[in-house]
């Protein structure tokens, strides 16, 4: 499950071009990697196909059977 633990990892986000592999750092504000995707396509006009990539952090424990 998601971890929601006060000491859990933060939730980040970043962007990363379909078509040439390259990425926006990562950061807790996904508005960062937003703008880079928008610089990005101003940069390279023919690349408009982006993946958002969210690195959520889980945690998992066995339970007694």
């Amino acid at each position: 499950m998601p971890d929601q633990e006060p000491d859990a990892e933060p939730i980040m986000y970043a962007m990363q071009c379909a078509v040439c592999d390259e990425q926006s750092a990562a950061s807790i504000d996904y508005t960062e990697g937003h703008a880079w995707a928008l610089r990005h396509s101003g940069r390279n006009p023919s690349h408009h196909t982006y993946r958002e990539l969210v690195t959520r952090p889980w945690r998992c424990w066995m339970r007694g059977w």
